[in-house]
């Protein structure tokens, strides 16, 4: 049996692993079967603790689909949260080893448990091919694309070790964002798909955002595209550079967007429960 962790960030789950307790590299259908909902234990994506030979710990981060993320807000959280509550590490702050980047992980810890932490993320690039985005090496700063329904949009396109597209709107619609968040997660200027927030700032320091995830679809909350939404909001003169407020439908995390651009990310976390994989399960699906 294998065991694991669940935790969430705002209502974005995910499902830690060891690399050291699997038999073999986890393949795409059985990490679709475990993100199923119904069938496996359900959550929005997978974290595996991996060695590393640059930080401290190494971090593989999958999404429902299979797909494996370059990085993730919220599941930086859970993951920094999982190490100390795990015996993992005996230092509050530590490094982490991404696809997207090495990032620092900082638990603030109340009577031996962790239930907020921060994270610096990096730094945010507007420029396409760091993106990555089709067309000419420039910013992507409130520019148009067209999408396969016909529907004009205009867009700012960042990466924050990962993807993201931010379309700035007036109001907010949750059937908006399912419809739409899906042909700009797949459309041809992103060669390695995108995520996608719809975003609506009411203040100069803070802004709502509905979210479209790459590889796991209409999500509650998202740390990465928190990140992607305050920097594309100050970029195009919206938000003040400095702490930003970002409301989703599962809550509120505060970002710090520095003049260098770079992103220091904070909020909640929970481990929800522990658990083993079955015998059964295993040998159907991960042998």
């Amino acid at each position: 049996m294998i065991p694991f962790a669940k935790g969430h960030g705002l209502g974005n789950d995910y499902i830690v692993l060891r690399e050291a307790d699997l038999s073999g590299p986890l393949s795409t259908p059985a990490i679709v079967r475990i993100c199923d909902r119904n069938r496996g234990v359900g959550s929005d994506g997978i974290l595996l603790l991996v060695r590393s030979a640059r930080a401290d710990f190494g971090l593989r981060i999958f999404n429902p689909d299979g797909s494996e993320a370059e990085k993730s807000g919220n599941g930086l959280r859970i993951f920094a949260k999982y190490l100390w509550d795990h015996g993992h590490t005996k230092t509050a702050t530590f490094t982490v080893d991404t696809k997207g980047g090495v990032v620092e992980c900082r638990c603030h810890v109340h009577d031996g448990r962790v239930g907020f932490v921060t994270v610096e993320m990096g730094r945010a690039t507007f420029r396409a091919p760091e993106i990555p985005m089709s067309g000419a090496d420039r910013e992507v700063v409130g520019v148009p694309l067209q999408l396969a329904d016909g529907t004009a949009l205009s867009v700012t396109a960042v990466s924050v070790g990962n993807p993201h597209c931010v379309v700035f709107v007036d109001r907010l619609d949750e059937a908006e964002c399912r419809r739409l968040g899906p042909l700009v997660e797949r459309h041809p200027a992103f060669p390695n798909r995108t995520n996608v927030q719809f975003a609506r700032v009411h203040a100069r320091d803070a802004l709502d955002i509905l979210i479209w995830e790459r590889g796991a679809g209409y999500t509650l909350a998202s740390g990465s595209s928190s990140c992607a939404a305050a920097a594309a909001a100050v970029r195009n003169g919206l938000c003040d550079h400095g702490r930003v407020r970002v409301r989703m439908p599962g809550g509120e995390l505060v970002i710090e967007v520095r003049p260098d651009w770079s992103l220091r990310l904070a909020g909640p976390v929970e481990e929800v429960y522990r658990g083993t994989l079955s015998a059964e399960f295993v040998a159907a699906h991960l042998a």
